[in-house]
């Protein structure tokens, strides 16, 4: 029966009653959900009896002032200790009128305390006071300390096995890592003569790319919750790095630290953008907030990872490992910085800030961490500037894009007169450091130093008149010209590691042309083209170049191809989406420089012997190659007979069902078809005598 509510609806009693039943748990029922599942955010941030003591600090060893000298004193502490976050209570114990040499403050929260006490222990104010900081909660457990003392248990070695393993290679073949299939592969290979042998080959291994460390120890591959390192004999995983949504790292050059950046949204208290981890125990360091307008990489390490400096627009900060605290507490306060880097070699930062007014721009040169001043050059007319520095640190090239004198025109107009660029090079081992200039009218496309030497390449000019230039620093330290290449497609160089040789590339747009260039008497051995190309990677010994057309870049003729240093080409990969392809790197050899110049001196005596070991190696490699084709074909032949077996017992079947009709058309119908495929290209050069 239905009844009507107030307002004359009808009412269901048979709803009613469904609605009335009892949605109460039973009797066994038991609630296995936290209170920290459902509320962990709230929980995190409810209030706890210790919150105020664990935000307060005592800083030690300040003046001892008056009341009349008390407004200035607490001007300048507000000033030191509210960088770290908003200070809500402060208290100065006086006696007699006076400040007893020490203050309390209170942060807003536990971290700011924490980050005050890290940053400000040991900041000098004055030469009679040098501050001491410490949390408050820090006197409870330092005076609550047992008396017997009970040793931490030692905790169990994990051999992380022989990482240098690829450097026990008798041929001293190197390897490199190959990402293909849209980057759900990725393999590594070892150099081999005529193709290469895989080593490893993983689904899945990284979701993104990877990255060799500077000395290749490590493979870094990534992921949405971080970064896994992975070495030894069989890549296993050595070590991972938990940060959500990492994008990018950068090792420091000895390999004793990681920085990750993850562009996610930022802890205001906890600072997680940019994080820097202690590689081989997988300990954060220390975190830090990063700039929307930053670069990367946002730090950049000095060359024995001692030192580490990032800048805003005002500041050079230098922090010092391993507490990654600021080098003396303070930042170097730099008005409008542009750009800095660190010498390969020395502890030298290099930085330059533009024209205000009729202040010049400058380009300065600074000693760490003693901060001296090594050399000022003064620029006028600057657009721009780039930094480049020799790979052994003895010279700097600072590139500059100046302005033209604006001219008037026969009505008396301000004209714009245009561009002109020059280098400034800083002979860095040199008394007071002198500088040459190198100017040229036209637009500067590349620019890079030989590794080892003093030459540097140069390619200039607009896109229809391209030419590339080489200049040499002579043993009087004077820069000259002395070979151009003139009417090139190339906008890429790229000088092979042990020098001598360059790889003149147009890539991404210029059809994949590629020069190699001896330096010596600047003489193209060779002029080859790479359809489509976008990189190009020189292997650690100077031995082997690879171009490749990536699928990241390039949707067709994904691939890559080896050629020698000469520019003759070995191999030829095509491969389906193919992504990246990365060298594994060498670390710097063991051989001083008088062992090698004796290697050099006896070369040909060495020579004869390598000659033949290369020629049993590639027999060998000929003979295991020809073995291998061998097996496959054998396998095809046995696959194609058991399915002609297979094909041949069902005759009587299809005879049933097709009522005899068909076998004869079919016979005549089937043909055998040869196909053939490109497998290898040789060019043998024969002597005319």
């Amino acid at each position: 029966m239905d009844d009507s509510d107030e307002n004359g609806d009808v009412i269901d009693e048979d709803y009613v009653e469904e609605c009335e039943e009892d949605y109460s748990d039973p009797e066994d029922f038991v609630d296995d959900i936290t209170d920290e599942e459902l509320l962990g955010d709230l929980l995190r941030k409810r209030p706890k009896e210790t919150d105020g003591v664990e935000s307060c600090i005592v800083v030690d060893n300040i003046p001892q002032v008056g009341q009349d000298r008390l407004e200035k004193l607490q001007m300048v502490l507000r000033k030191i200790f509210s960088k770290f976050g908003k200070i809500v209570n402060e208290f100065y114990p006086k006696e007699n009128g006076k400040t007893m040499g020490y203050v309390f403050f209170e942060y807003g929260n536990p971290n700011s305390a924490r980050e005050a006490v890290k940053m400000t222990k040991g900041y000098k104010l004055d030469k009679l006071h040098t501050f001491e900081v410490n949390l408050l909660t820090d006197f409870d457990k330092y005076s609550n300390i047992p008396e017997d003392w009970e040793p931490p248990e030692p905790q169990l070695y994990k051999d992380p096995g022989n990482l240098r393993h690829w450097l026990m290679d008798n041929d001293c073949h190197d390897q490199y890592s190959v990402i293909h299939d849209g980057g759900d592969r990725t393999c590594i290979f070892l150099n081999t003569p005529l193709e290469p042998r895989m080593l490893e080959e993983r689904a899945k291994w990284t979701e993104t790319y990877v990255r060799w460390s500077p000395l290749g120890t490590y493979l870094a591959t990534f992921h949405q919750r971080g970064i896994a390192l992975w070495g030894g004999e069989n890549f296993r995983q050595i070590m991972k790095f938990s940060h959500s949504g990492v994008h990018l790292i950068d090792f420091s050059p000895c390999e004793k630290y990681l920085v990750t950046f993850s562009p996610l949204p930022d802890n205001k208290d906890d600072p997680q953008a940019i994080i820097i981890w202690d590689l081989r125990t997988g300990i954060k360091k220390r975190g830090f907030h990063c700039e929307k307008d930053s670069v990367w990489p946002i730090f950049k390490w000095s060359h024995d990872g001692k030192y580490l400096a990032r800048m805003s627009p005002d500041t050079l900060s230098v922090y010092e490992t391993p507490s990654f605290a600021l080098l003396d507490k303070k930042s170097l306060k730099v008005t409008n910085l542009k750009d800095f880097s660190w010498s390969p070699s020395d502890n030298i930062i290099v930085y330059w800030v533009p024209e205000d007014n009729n202040v010049p721009a400058r380009v300065v040169l600074l000693e760490m961490p003693s901060r001296k001043e090594l050399r000022v050059k003064n620029l006028f007319s600057v657009a721009d500037i780039k930094m480049f520095w020799q790979k052994t640190g003895d010279y700097l090239s600072v590139k500059v894009d100046r302005y033209a004198k604006s001219r008037k025109d026969d009505k008396g107009e301000v004209k714009f007169a245009g561009m002109y660029y020059n280098f400034e090079i800083f002979h860095i081992r040199e008394k007071q450091i002198p500088v040459d200039v190198v100017e040229l009218k036209e637009p500067i496309i590349a620019f890079a130093w030989e590794p080892v030497g003093s030459k540097f390449a140069v390619i200039h000019g607009e896109s229809t008149r391209i030419t590339v230039s080489f200049y040499t620093v002579k043993s009087d330290n004077q820069v000259s010209l002395f070979k151009s290449l003139e009417k090139r497609q190339a906008n890429h160089l790229f000088w092979s590691p042990q020098g001598q040789f360059c790889v003149l590339a147009g890539l991404r747009g210029l059809g994949g042309v590629l020069e190699f260039v001896d330096t010596n008497d600047v003489t193209v051995m060779n002029g080859v083209q790479h359809d489509l190309a976008t990189d190009v990677e020189w292997d650690p010994t100077g031995r082997y170049v690879i171009s490749a057309v990536s699928w990241w870049t390039c949707r067709e003729d994904t691939g890559y191809w080896l050629w020698s240093f000469q520019g003759k080409l070995m191999q030829r990969h095509a491969i389906d989406r193919f992504c990246q392809v990365l060298w594994r790197p060498r670390p710097p050899t063991l051989l001083t420089k008088d062992h090698m110049k004796e290697i050099k001196k006896n070369l040909k005596k060495y020579a004869a012997g390598f000659d033949l070991k290369d020629k049993m190696t590639q027999s060998k490699a000929s003979k295991e190659l020809i073995e291998k084709r061998q097996e496959l074909m054998k396998e095809f032949n046995d696959y194609r007979k058991k399915c002609h077996d297979i094909y041949e017992s069902l005759a009587d079947q299809r005879e049933e069902l097709r009522k005899g009709q068909v076998d004869e058309q079919e016979s005549e119908d089937l043909e055998e078809e040869t196909i053939e495929f490109f497998i290898k290209e040789e060019e043998i050069i024969i002597d005319s005598e």
